[in-house]
């Protein structure tokens, strides 16, 4: 058999599956992320010769290949908000990539140190890892296609939070790096950290993903509004701009994943009834599944052949406390004060997808400088990933219709009541 073709075979049927399992799987107990990661697991259970699902996903075609994905996504994710951008409107997500981020960063970071005994740099990066939530992985909780008006605050808190979050991780990644390289020197590495990695690639990300964004606003829409420049034709411009804006971001030594969300909210914040972000939106979705179908598959894959192999008791306890525990109290001490009903702090506290940016993260890490905990963070993060595509893939969908149920029902309740004042 020739791997290769049937490989293509896998991939093409894969993704296009994704042509109706989403409205299929819409009222049912499954998402199609958890159905793709069974279906790599018992792909990989036969003898195919398929791609390594090597644990171990340091290797640099494995980072480059979650960072497309995730750049990608980032692109799709800014395209579809809505809200400009002010303390009033984004109050909620500032706070849960703040407070509730720093939170879960320290919390993981001293179990990971106390109870696993972690190094100090291994245990960091755990808590960097899993911190941030996916915007790959969070659709169904995530505001709709940029021509949908439905926007509610816990689906617009999440979106903007894995937006914003997954550029806001990278201090943190680097913060790990640079913890075991200069352990055993001298050199300021603090100083150099906080100037560089923490304020400077934030600051560069921010001013160029804005800047980005203004150019493509007004070369799509403003110029050919006032002169006779043509209409941009062909919606890969979302692709083209997702890629100038991450590259020369990172050519300046900035963050390009907060980049390309900035730009991507930049330029939805423009001409907002076009439909023409509709369709970039659309592509790059398409895009973002193609690749999402196929990753999957291989971490199916990896869990079958060895990713768990050095998950320990307390690693998997760990992973159940951080989604059940963690991640709640620390989004609920970040949303202290915020005029939101209780059950939908709940519900922005309870779903916080972890995935593909996860694993970017750590085989950044990895490939970076060589960890001697590598093969238990690796199984710590496949085994929460894992717990968090069935355990939100199970519940999301369910906990966003009773949302949907309760104001429903709240606006109802408010008519009847004014209709009632008037008689």
């Amino acid at each position: 058999m020739n791997s290769y073709v049937f490989i293509l075979t896998i991939i093409g049927l894969a993704a296009l599956s994704m042509a109706w399992l989403p409205s299929l799987l819409d009222k049912s107990f499954l998402s199609y992320p958890i159905l793709f990661m069974a279906v790599g697991g018992v792909l990989y259970l036969f003898p195919f010769e398929l791609p390594s699902p090597n644990p171990l996903w340091q290797e640099e075609y494995v980072v480059r290949l979650t960072e497309l994905l995730v750049i990608i996504s980032l692109m799709g994710t800014g395209l579809k908000i809505r809200r400009k951008i002010s303390w009033k409107n984004w109050h909620i997500p500032f706070r849960l990539v703040s407070i509730t981020m720093l939170l879960s960063i320290a919390m993981l970071g001293f179990i990971g140190w106390g109870i696993l005994g972690l190094t100090p740099a291994a245990a960091v990066l755990l808590g960097a890892v899993l911190a941030p939530t996916d915007p790959v992985l969070a659709e169904q909780v995530q505001v709709g296609p940029p021509h949908d008006t439905r926007e509610d605050d816990v689906r617009f808190s999440l979106t903007a939070e894995a937006g914003l979050n997954d550029g806001m991780a990278f201090p943190f990644t680097w913060l790990a790096v640079v913890i075991a390289v200069g352990s055993g020197t001298s050199d300021p590495w603090l100083t150099d950290w906080l100037w560089r990695d923490l304020l400077y690639r934030i600051v560069a990300g921010i001013i160029i993903g804005y800047l980005v964004g203004r150019l493509l606003v007004f070369l799509l829409f403003q110029l050919p509004q006032k002169t006779s420049f043509p209409k941009a034709e062909g919606a890969f411009v979302s692709l083209s701009t997702t890629l100038v804006s991450y590259g020369v971001t990172e050519l300046a030594y900035g963050y390009g994943f907060l980049a390309v969300f900035v730009t991507a909210i930049t330029m939805s914040s423009f001409e907002v009834e076009n439909m023409y972000h509709t369709e970039m939106h659309d592509f790059v979705h398409q895009l973002e599944h193609i690749l999402l179908v196929v990753l999957l598959m291989v971490f199916g894959g990896s869990l079958v052949h060895g990713l768990l192999d050095h998950l320990t008791w307390n690693g998997a306890l760990i992973g159940l406390a951080f989604l059940f525990i963690i991640r709640p109290i620390a989004a609920l001490i970040g949303l202290t004060g915020v005029k939101v009903p209780i059950h939908e702090k709940l519900a922005i506290s309870f779903i916080g997808i972890r995935g593909i940016g996860s694993f970017f993260y750590l085989s950044f890490a990895l490939d970076k400088i060589d960890f001697a905990d590598a093969n238990e963070l690796w199984s710590i993060v496949g085994f929460i990933v894992m717990v968090s595509i069935i355990l939100h893939g199970v519940s999301a969908s369910r906990v966003m219709r009773y949302l949907d149920w309760t104001r429903a029902r709240a606006t109802r309740k408010k008519k009847a009541a004014v209709t009632a004042a008037k008689r």
